[in-house]
């Protein structure tokens, strides 16, 4: 059943009807509460309404229903959406993550969220490359919503050599600590000098405040540039430390690119209209 297909028929009648009546945004701030209130209005078609139909299916239907909706490109409707999210349909759910369907993926993602019973298949999409950034990029944000329940994979595929960056990612966002996730980060933040600002930045969100020194020394390093040390600053504040002394990048590419643009935008580096 189209609903939104549907609910687009009627609002094009009371637009017709109303012509002239609301300017733009009005009808901005308008159309989504037509759209609520006839989530409660009776459908002669299907004899209930638009929530009451999905109301009536079991856990299975609203996910096959979805799936028929993505497959046969039918606007999937927020009521149809709202009751999976609703009833917690991950069990019937996790069939949809193996879909070789990128945007029924999406959906599944979305919808079963950061729930361990689907880790292995988000796993899978980072490891095996069989989707795109936006999926896997995707996945290892609901990875990293329950890090702690994703390190022990995530080290795994990290030694292996497999995806490391994404399995940086993941182990910098666990709360438990672990001197072996630790480590690992430091490690890959003194070794890989072509990724110092993402590695500054998986120390920072790890947290632990021993990262300080070796953080404070690099930022030392007058061969870095300019967005090597913003993100090294932003590390050595986000773990209570501080960082003050002047430096000149006016010779760095970096930030006359972004000097540039805050200027035609009126604003200096600092952030503040320029006078």
């Amino acid at each position: 059943m189209d609903f939104d297909g549907l609910f687009d028929e009627k609002l094009s009648q009371y637009m017709e009807e109303n012509k002239g009546k609301y300017t733009e945004k009005q009808w901005e701030n308008i159309i989504p509460r037509l759209y609520q209130k006839f989530g409660d209005t009776y459908v002669a078609k299907v004899k209930c309404t638009p929530k009451e139909y999905y109301a009536r299916m079991t856990d299975e239907e609203l996910t096959a229903t979805l799936s028929v909706h993505l497959k046969e490109q039918i606007p999937v409707p927020d009521f149809l959406c709202c009751e999976i999210e609703g009833r917690n349909c991950t069990e019937a759910l996790l069939s949809l993550l193996k879909s070789d369907d990128g945007e029924t993926v999406s959906y599944a993602i979305n919808l079963v969220g950061a729930d361990e019973r689907a880790f292995p298949d988000y796993f899978s999409m980072i490891t095996e490359n069989k989707f795109d950034e936006d999926i896997r990029d995707a996945a290892v944000e609901k990875l990293k919503e329950n890090a702690d329940k994703a390190t022990e994979a995530a080290l795994k595929f990290y030694k292996e050599g497999t995806a490391k960056e994404y399995m940086l990612e993941i182990l910098s966002r666990a709360k438990k600590r672990d001197e072996g996730i630790f480590r690992i980060l430091l490690d890959e933040f003194l070794s890989d000098v072509g990724r110092v600002p993402m590695h500054a930045g998986y120390l920072a969100a790890y947290g632990d405040e021993r990262a300080l020194p070796y953080l404070m020394k690099k930022i030392e390093d007058r061969s870095i540039g300019f967005v090597e040390f913003q993100e090294l600053k932003y590390a050595i504040e986000a773990l209570g430390g501080e960082y003050n002394e002047p430096r000149d990048f006016s010779a760095d590419k970096d930030f006359r690119t972004i000097e540039d643009a805050s200027v035609r935008e009126g604003f200096g580096y600092d952030g503040l209209p320029k006078s």
